[in-house]
């Protein structure tokens, strides 16, 4: 479906009953639901389709949110969805799958073959020959690009998933931008607060977790993860988390330059300001491909060390130098709060407003709002030493850090 097309979701949802039934026949598929927009609406569609024939099934793999696999499930199954969903415990076999990994890519890939053997055993059991999945036009754009490899794309890559785990794949969005797919969502009755909701990767808070994974680090990330979205929930950016770093730093050659430039934009501003490098990289995009880049960090403080409030188009006249500047950075990082005791980690929050998050802008959040969810952090999650707020769109940076 082209996008300059005017979308029609009736039609479109007329015309994916009669593929799914012609598909399926008289199969039963499997679909494993998130909770979020995509797969909800391939589970609401791909039932009306064929009724009893669909097996829904949640895989707690331990990088959803607190309490989440629970909540998902009673609100999936209650009415008027009514989804019988089954819920899979599978935290150990995924924490144990990803331990050691710190390089993005081998984490999600690693993810991917974790989430696809489950899936496949649990289809083997339920008698399952094909897969019914939610996986949406950008998540091909950026796997065929090779910025990140999203776990479910498997077709687009040449991967037989009949060879490989004995069903076959049906993908009733695959043409579809998100915006489209929330139409889909209400024209099928599905409530607002899910056709709505802010995307969530399919890894989990496992991409949000930047480098090597420990149940430390994770429990930071989840604790986090629910300040943040408490946090900015009211004032609606189209999406908004935390994500959280190694705070250890590597030599930064251009930081001496970096400062220079950036104590020329804040000319007038009594502030010592200081640039530095984290050790860990994330993912960006340079010339429509993938970046594992470096992180800069800014920090521009008073006389009294409190870091100063910048005007969001002064940090967007930062990030653009420092991007500018360096062509390995794909993160500029702007320091909100922190505390004088050293920690293992610190804590990103990213806020951003897009269309269609191929490309997206910074969300333009409160100062003192921003600081806040700082504090919070700071005082809720131990071993964290500073909080920071992601200035970097999309591109040079991706949406998710990794």
């Amino acid at each position: 479906m082209a996008e300059k097309d005017v979308f029609n979701p009736k039609a479109f949802i007329d015309q994916q009953l009669s593929e799914i039934r012609k598909s399926l026949g008289k199969e039963r598929a499997i679909i494993a639901c998130s909770g979020g927009v995509d797969s909800t609406t391939c589970a609401v569609l791909t039932r009306k389709a064929v009724g009893g024939n669909l097996v829904c099934v949640f895989i707690d793999t331990n990088f959803m949110r607190l309490d989440e696999p629970e909540e998902v499930v009673k609100a999936l199954s209650a009415q008027p969805l009514g989804l019988p969903v089954k819920l899979i415990r599978a935290q150990e076999r995924f924490m144990k799958a990803l331990h050691g990994l710190e390089d993005a890519e081998e984490k999600r890939k690693a993810f991917r073959s974790t989430f696809y053997s489950v899936l496949s055993e649990v289809a083997e059991e339920e008698n399952c020959h094909f897969l019914v999945q939610g996986t949406i036009l950008p998540d091909i754009i950026e796997t065929v690009k090779g910025i990140k490899t999203q776990h479910n794309v498997l077709k687009q890559m040449k991967i037989d998933t009949k060879e490989v785990y004995g069903f076959k794949l049906i993908e009733p969005l695959v043409s579809l931008y998100k915006p489209q797919v929330r139409e889909v969502a209400r024209c099928l009755g599905i409530s607002l607060e899910t056709s709505e909701r802010q995307p969530f990767p399919g890894p989990g808070l496992s991409v949000r977790v930047v480098g090597e994974i420990t149940p430390e680090k994770l429990d930071v990330e989840k604790k986090a993860t629910k300040i943040v979205e408490e946090g900015l929930e009211e004032l609606k950016p189209k999406q908004y988390f935390p994500a959280t770093i190694d705070s250890a730093k590597v030599k930064y050659s251009k930081a001496r330059e970096v400062e220079e430039v950036i104590s020329t934009i804040l000319r007038g501003k009594e502030v010592t300001v200081k640039a530095q490098a984290l050790r860990t990289r994330a993912t960006g995009i340079r010339a429509g491909a993938r970046l594992y880049g470096r992180v800069v960090t800014i920090e521009a403080r008073d006389e009294n060390r409190i870091c100063v409030e910048l005007p969001a188009q002064t940090l967007d006249s930062i990030q653009r130098k420092v991007t500018e500047m360096d062509g390995d950075v794909s993160r500029v990082l702007y320091r909100l709060t922190d505390t004088e005791q050293r920690g293992r980690w610190v804590v990103a929050i990213r806020a951003v407003e897009t269309l269609d998050f191929v490309t997206a802008s910074v969300s333009k959040i409160p100062w003192h709002v921003l600081r806040e969810i700082g504090e919070l952090v700071l005082n809720s999650c131990e071993n964290v030493s500073a909080v920071y707020y992601d200035i970097t769109p999309k591109p040079p940076a991706s949406i998710e850090f990794e």
